[in-house]
């Protein structure tokens, strides 16, 4: 896979929660680190997408926000 995009995060699918149009996909980085993405159910069942299945996060974004406690 060859993308574009700087910031490729390797993970472990552990969950998917579908809703109407669109599932919310949780896949673990490591270190704790989950990474949860927003994809349409027609991507979901196109990537034939599982808990437990080796996926990439690709994050490709304009604005990075920053908060504090």
């Amino acid at each position: 896979m060859k993308v574009s995009a700087r910031n490729v995060l390797k993970g472990t699918i552990t969950e998917i929660v579908k809703g109407a149009t669109t599932s919310h996909v949780r896949i673990d980085i490591g270190g704790g680190a989950i990474v949860t993405a927003s994809i349409t159910n027609e991507a979901v069942a196109d990537l034939k997408l599982e808990k437990g299945k080796q996926a990439y996060a690709v994050v490709k974004a304009s604005d990075v926000m920053v908060g504090i406690d």
